[in-house]
């Protein structure tokens, strides 16, 4: 079995580099990231419950956020910034899910305070056709003030993982959708492989 080499990507606050569970462990513990968190709480304003998200694609883990969320703002608000982020291209419907793809459906409108806890895993789905699955899991709770009026707050995220050409295993640059769609093959192609068909990502 090959090993498999998991995506890495710098905390926000230090620029430290790491693996998906690396980062969710390091902010929990980050000098940077509590010194801001101490500086806010210092400020006027209203004290809120935080959750600490973990959020990856479903397949691989490749594709990854470390995310803080308040727990006032709504299911609206994530499914707005994955969209954003992530996933949005045609207006698809998107549902959140307990409890896996088949688990119960959790009403956008609720606010994350009223469903958020340490542990819990939510599904997300986008686009019911060919679907996008996001799995986003609470990795911890703090109570204090936010660091900013937006009410989600990107902590870290994964450095794009590096994709090789299909023919040659050098970089590839392309994607040809015709292998794609008709070779149900990667598509992914380097310059010199590239074909007509190919877009450049």
């Amino acid at each position: 079995m090959t090993h498999r080499e998991q995506t890495k990507g710098a905390c926000v606050y230090c620029d430290r580099r790491m693996t998906r569970g690396g980062m969710a462990k390091h902010l929990r513990t980050c000098p940077q990231r509590k010194e801001v968190m101490e500086t806010f709480n210092h400020k006027h304003g209203k004290e809120n419950r935080l959750f600490h998200l973990q959020v990856q694609d479903a397949w691989g883990g490749d594709f990854w956020l470390q995310l803080e969320m308040a727990g006032s703002a709504t299911l609206v608000e994530l499914d707005n910034y994955l969209r954003a982020i992530w996933l949005e291209c045609c207006g698809h419907l998107s549902q959140f899910s307990a409890g896996g793809r088949r688990g119960e459906e959790i009403p956008f409108e609720m606010k994350a305070t009223h469903v958020f806890k340490p542990g819990l895993e939510l599904t997300h789905i986008y686009d019911f056709g060919t679907s996008s699955e996001t799995l986003v899991k609470v990795i911890e709770e703090r109570k204090g003030k936010p660091i900013t009026a937006h009410p989600i707050v990107l902590m870290a995220r994964n450095e794009p993982p590096v994709v090789t050409c299909m023919q040659c295993k050098n970089e590839a640059k392309w994607l040809c959708m015709e292998c794609v769609y008709e070779d149900q093959t990667a598509g992914t192609l380097c310059d010199r492989h590239t074909t007509i068909s190919a877009l450049m990502w």
